[in-house]
């Protein structure tokens, strides 16, 4: 007698058609019988649909974790964002399609396999590090100005965040019914991204319209239709996607979105080399033919080289905030005209960390593990970089006109006009204002300060070294003869009695030119100082004197000094030097121009804010009253913790003229409710009189039971009324 198996009655055929199976083939063997397949192959029809269904639910989950993890493409622009994203996206997915039907431990344990051997692709070798890695990435990439270099320790993030997406996501898929909860995971991930790739080039709305894309497969494709469905149904997401594309970047949020970076504490300064090169200026003048690097430019210019703002009356200092970059340099505060110049640098003798440039650099090229401070662009190499060692930089110099300089105003800032106290300042100040007696413009008066040095003292490369306030004192009254370091830090203290905010450069001169190259040698080193201006930025001056007197005679004279003396000449032989104030313009309607935010929008903010901070207090306060309860000291005051949580929990707070005895009596026939109230009122009078005898045992029972009467609660009340009475604060649930 031949009997086939009946057809399962799951929406899919899978499980309780095997199982169906299984039993009938089973007892047919016991009986001796013949088994057959169910005719027409229906059987086996459906078990091929539900694997290409599961398998491509999988790669779906992968390539959605996977384009989620390409939306860091702002933060690691190339192809290193690969090797995070694509292992670490497939891995979890396979595992999930493999294993879906064993045990979830199993599949989470192979998961964490292959997460490690994924770090060990990324570090190319094991790395103790890993875990700490993975927590301090977080700080080191909100501290690292875009581009971020592709650094195994930062891209370990990306591989985790991906791993996670793809694990949670897979594995939902595999052993559940829903139909997009499983993107959920690779969403957050990408909103990561958002906010970390922020600063970054390029954009994320391609992305999201592939993820978009990529979802709406997800939900066709368990939705059980037919799949003829996905092609239908992609070409709407897509054309939805492409709306959403053009539609993006015109929302107000994409105009200004919110950057962590700017809440994210910075590194505090730090002492760069144990030798300042500053200190390092006299010893260079004494063997001027040592070559120390060589610059291919567009033109001969400054090469600056350390940037130094803080003076303590004995030695200047940086205080600049070093951050990582893979390559930007953020802008300064001029935005006008300026002239791009391109730089190949190829060191030489240099020694030390810092990387010369010219004027403010925009871009960098060629250095691992590159650091820059974003307020003056100084530039640092992470490592000592060796002889032969070159990079490229893209710098811009600003050029301003003559009257966008007569209106410059100094820019605000105390550190940058502080002074030591001593009894030298007194002198600094009197020079300086019998230097700029008459002038009125900042700018004029910090271009007769640089011609009072350059025409009151001589350089002299065999004068002593040194900028304290003592040498420069001596220097001032006494031998009216230095080297730039003395001329360039004594016109920055002067300038700062002035209220003129200053700081010190160590630089080159361009050096000596020899087809395009232009060759740095240590005698090329000078020094000079910078005044900052609003809306202008920083602007050099260079108070050090040729070798002759006044006229500047050095070997290779920069087109820099050549313009400033051109600017001091205009700006002191009969030119106005009185600034032009910019009044307010009028809007065209008769009114004021608006000076700050609609009244609309701040009641809007404000209001938000309310409602943010209510929804906190709704989440936290039930939270916390009940945390308080159960971590009473003492078992005592922990049981009666419990009893008021359940008079909360009932709606009985504030009645409390109610016996223990009465609330019983109200609860009667509740169920669970009145199997739980009690035992628990029983502990409850227990405590009231005998506290003494109470024990840690009592304690747990009462929350036991509290537990279970909150749970039941809750169950019998509608969904609508717990949000009601939570927004209301009528109860603890």
């Amino acid at each position: 007698m031949t009997t086939s198996a009946p057809r399962s009655g799951g929406r899919h055929g899978r499980a309780p058609a095997a199982a169906t199976s299984v039993e009938a083939t089973s007892g047919a063997a016991a009986a001796g019988r013949t088994v057959s397949a169910p005719a027409g192959g229906g059987g086996a029809s459906r078990a091929g649909e539900a694997s290409w269904r599961r398998m491509a639910g999988a790669a779906l989950v992968a390539a959605v974790a996977g384009v989620a993890g390409w939306g860091f493409h702002r933060v690691f622009p190339g192809t290193e964002l690969l090797v995070a994203v694509i292992p670490a996206a497939i891995a979890p997915a396979a595992v999930a399609a493999i294993l879906g039907r064993r045990p979830l431990w199993l599949s989470l344990l192979l998961d964490v396999v292959l997460w490690f051997a994924g770090t060990i692709l990324l570090y190319k070798g094991p790395h103790p590090g890993v875990f700490a890695d993975v927590a301090n990435s977080w700080h080191a990439l909100l501290t690292t100005l875009l581009p971020a270099q592709p650094e195994p320790h930062l891209l370990v993030l990306v591989h985790t965040l991906v791993w996670a997406a793809a694990v949670i996501g897979a594995e939902t898929l595999a052993r559940t019914r829903t139909r997009i909860a499983a993107a959920v995971p690779a969403l957050a991930v990408y909103g990561t991204a958002l906010l970390l790739g922020v600063d970054g080039e390029g954009s994320n709305l391609p992305v999201a319209g592939a993820l978009f894309v990529l979802i709406a497969a997800l939900a066709l494709l368990r939705d059980d239709r037919s799949p003829i469905w996905l092609p239908a149904g992609l070409p709407a997401a897509a054309a939805l996607a492409a709306v959403a594309l053009v539609v993006g970047p015109l929302l107000p949020i994409a105009a200004q979105p919110y950057n962590p970076r700017q809440d994210a504490d910075l590194p505090p300064p730090r002492r760069v080399d144990s030798v300042s090169p500053l200190d390092r200026v006299s010893a260079w003048l004494q063997i001027p033919d040592r070559e120390l690097f060589t610059v291919k430019a567009d033109k001969p210019l400054n090469w600056r080289l350390a940037v130094l703002d803080r003076y303590d009356g004995v030695r200047w200092t940086s205080g600049a905030r070093f951050q990582p970059t893979g390559g930007r340099v953020p802008e300064a505060g001029w935005t006008g005209e300026a002239d791009v110049v391109h730089q190949k640098v190829t060191f030489g003798g240099l020694p030390g960390t810092w990387l010369p440039a010219a004027e403010r650099p925009e871009r960098v090229d060629g250095v691992r593990g590159l650091v820059v401070d974003p307020e003056s662009g100084a530039l640092l190499a992470g490592a000592k970089p060796a002889k032969g060692f070159s990079y490229e930089v893209t710098s811009k110099v600003p050029r301003p006109s003559k009257q966008e300089l007569l209106d410059a105003t100094p820019a605000v800032d105390p550190g940058l006009t502080a002074f030591p106290a001593g009894p030298q300042q007194r002198l600094f100040r009197k020079l300086a204002q019998e230097a700029t007696k008459g002038a009125t413009a900042p700018i004029t008066r910090a271009y007769r300060l640089q011609k009072y040095l350059r025409t009151n003292a001589s350089y002299d490369v065999t004068a002593p070294p040194g900028h304290s306030l003592k040498g420069l004192e001596f220097f001032l009254q006494t031998t009216h003869r230095g080297t730039s370091e003395q001329f360039a830090t004594t016109f920055a203290l002067m300038a700062r009695t002035l209220g003129l905010p200053s700081r010190v450069v160590v630089g080159f001169r361009p050096g000596q030119a020899s087809g395009g190259i232009y060759h740095v040698k240590s005698g090329h080193v000078m020094v000079w100082a910078e005044i900052k201006f609003d809306r202008l930025g920083w602007r050099p001056f260079y108070p050090t004197p040729g070798r002759s007197g006044a006229k500047d005679d050095h070997d290779v004279v920069s087109s820099d000094i050549e313009e400033s003396e051109e600017l001091e000449g205009e700006f002191t032989q009969g030119g106005s030097d009185r600034p032009k104030t910019s009044q307010p313009q009028a809007t065209g309607n008769g009114e004021e121009p608006s000076s700050g935010p609609s009244i609309w929008l701040i009641a809007s903010v404000a209001g938000g804010a309310l409602l943010v901070a209510y929804a906190g207090v709704v989440v936290a306060l039930p939270w916390w009253r009940r945390r308080v309860r159960r971590r009473a000291e003492g078992p005592g005051q922990r049981v009666l913790g419990a009893w008021r949580q359940t008079c909360d929990d009932l709606g009985l707070r504030g009645q409390y003229a109610l016996t223990a005895a009465d609330v019983v009596a109200g609860q009667a026939g509740s169920g669970d409710i009145s199997t739980h109230i009690q035992p628990l009122a029983e502990i409850s009078n227990f405590v009231r009189y005998a506290p003494d005898a109470v024990t840690e045992d009592a304690a747990a029972a009462a929350w036991q039971h509290s537990d279970a009467i909150r749970r039941a609660v809750r169950a019998r009340t509608p969904l609508i009324t717990r949000l009601r009475n939570r927004l209301l604060l009528r109860r603890a649930i």
